[in-house]
């Protein structure tokens, strides 16, 4: 599916790097031509008029577990790094280039490589092969590597191969089976739970490693007061360290537990609401490098059990913009900014030519009204699954076009 006609945006609020522009975005080829007040439309341009609304670079999704292109679409995504936690794993060149051309044309499916066999944390996987079979990144999958020495080995080789080691932040001595944060809630509620510092006992681990390995080191989910001060400070020190955050963690504390309701049952867990307010409090200061869905759907049967008992994870493909929204709306970040977190450095973490309005990239494009309002339903979700802790609460911003590579897959 390859772009037959140049492609000319007009009468847009163009969300570039450089902050908000009114003007218009010409493709062409499938790439971005020129972006900004003076563009012109040629001749034989299918021209759009954006009626004032935002044209936005399509959301680069940095760690889902799995693929829902409908939900995809509808959520403005056009690019989505796979977690290796598949069946079976992303350990073998071969399920890697499967992965990887598994969603085009419509979707870009970046897989992201296993980092040890079967992930079990112990033997490295064959990861220059996997590299060399589109893997985008290396991840320890939903767990911790326990074994210094083995993660040391796998940041020393990535670093040799130049790619980003995706981490999973909780020490599992630590965490063992919990299912809540401890605290007053987790003990209200009777539930297994463990120390918030699980988490930042393993990100100091996993910094002192990289800096040791001169490699990128990119902490999937930070959720704590103490996580982030530990990666703000590895900033400071010029180390190739970022995070990301998923909005459930800044929108949500483990007060959405108290009715056991098993949608809020995620890894990691919610936490206080204190560090749900140092969450919000580091996107706004730039701690945080990225937002993504942490999109894992999950059915009745692994939902409708015991909240210990049920598997951790959310639908959140389809919430994942209209909740960044959110702090634009609340004036912790701008439009430029939110951006930034949802396409521009997840796009530069993987190394794709993609995530933002700029000359030369591709041409994935969302046009959104930011202000349209609408109602989170379970029941009318696009994703495999309704497992989403925002259900039935309001919300504003919807896309209304969506373009990859400029050729048009929504209305």
């Amino acid at each position: 599916m390859k772009q037959t006609r140049p492609l000319t945006i007009t009468n847009a609020q163009l969300v570039t790097p450089g902050g908000l522009v009114r003007g218009a975005i010409r493709c062409a080829d499938g790439l971005i031509e020129a972006v900004g007040a003076d563009v012109a439309v040629l001749d034989g341009d299918e021209v759009i008029d954006a009626r004032g609304k935002l044209v936005a670079p399509g959301i680069v999704d940095l760690g889902v577990f799995a693929v829902d292109k409908p939900a995809f679409h509808f959520g403005g995504i056009t690019r989505a790094a796979l977690m290796p936690d598949q069946s079976p794993p992303l350990d073998l060149p071969s399920r890697v280039g499967y992965i990887a051309k598994s969603g085009k044309p419509d979707l870009w499916v970046h897989p992201l490589a296993a980092a040890t066999r079967g992930l079990e944390g112990r033997e490295l996987a064959e990861i220059a092969l996997m590299k060399d079979a589109g893997a985008r990144g290396i991840a320890t999958g939903r767990r911790w590597i326990a074994d210094s020495g083995v993660m040391l080995r796998l940041l020393q080789y990535a670093a040799m191969l130049d790619l980003v080691v995706v981490t999973h932040a909780e020490d599992g001595g630590l965490t063992g089976e919990a299912a809540a944060t401890a605290g007053e809630i987790a003990t209200r509620l009777g539930l297994p739970a463990a120390p918030a510092e699980a988490e930042a006992l393993a990100i100091a681990r996993d910094i002192a490693l990289a800096e040791l390995a001169s490699a990128r080191l990119h902490i999937r989910q930070v959720t704590t007061s103490k996580g982030f001060a530990l990666v703000r400070e590895a900033k400071a020190r010029g180390l190739a360290v970022t995070c990301g955050i998923t909005p459930a963690h800044f929108m949500l504390s483990d007060l959405a537990t108290a009715d056991f309701r098993t949608f809020a049952r995620l890894s990691p867990p919610l936490r206080a609401e204190d560090d749900r307010q140092a969450a919000i409090a580091s996107i706004a200061d730039g701690t945080v490098d990225v937002i993504a869905s942490g999109h894992d759907p999950r059915g009745p049967e692994d939902k409708r059990l015991p909240f210990a008992d049920a598997a951790p994870g959310m639908a959140g493909a389809e919430t994942l913009l209209t909740m960044t929204l959110t702090l634009v709306r609340d004036d912790v970040i701008d439009l430029p900014r939110a951006f930034e977190l949802l396409a521009r450095k997840p796009a530069q973490l993987l190394g794709v030519p993609a995530g933002a309005l700029a000359q030369g990239l591709e041409a994935d494009l969302a046009l959104i009204d930011a202000e349209a309002p609408w109602i989170i339903d379970r029941r009318r979700m696009e994703a495999t699954a309704d497992n989403t802790p925002f259900d039935r609460q309001g919300a504003q911003g919807k896309v209304l076009g969506l373009w990859k590579g400029g050729v048009r897959l929504s209305a």
